[in-house]
């Protein structure tokens, strides 16, 4: 017979998880894009595969990015404040997937 009420207790606690690594990560890239680092990944050229970006597409998105990074109105130690809380969210999500996989793995519970 199944016991409702840990699954209950699990399930809750499975999806608070998920929405803290989640939380975590959005904020992490928030602050990555504040500190004015641009999120941009250059295209990648694959065989027999289907183009997305083209390159002038790809050199515009790099343009405005630049752009953006210009016209950011925090000064150098407000960024560098951004940057550190961006690779303290990274570093809590890292820690919050840790922990979990420790919770999972009864290897780790001897």
């Amino acid at each position: 017979m199944i016991d409702w009420g840990a699954f209950v207790l699990v399930f809750a606690a499975s999806l608070i998880g998920a929405c803290v690594v989640v939380a975590f990560y959005a904020l992490g890239t928030r602050l990555l894009a504040v500190a004015g680092r641009a999120l941009f990944v250059e295209p990648v050229e694959f065989t027999d595969a289907i183009t997305v970006l083209t390159p002038e597409k790809a050199a515009k998105l790099q343009r405005k990015a630049e752009k953006a990074q210009r016209k950011n109105p925090l000064t150098a130690g407000q960024k560098r404040l951004a940057l550190t809380a961006a690779y303290a969210c990274f570093t809590g999500c890292a820690l919050a997937v840790i922990y979990g996989l420790y919770l999972i793995i009864p290897y780790f519970h001897q």
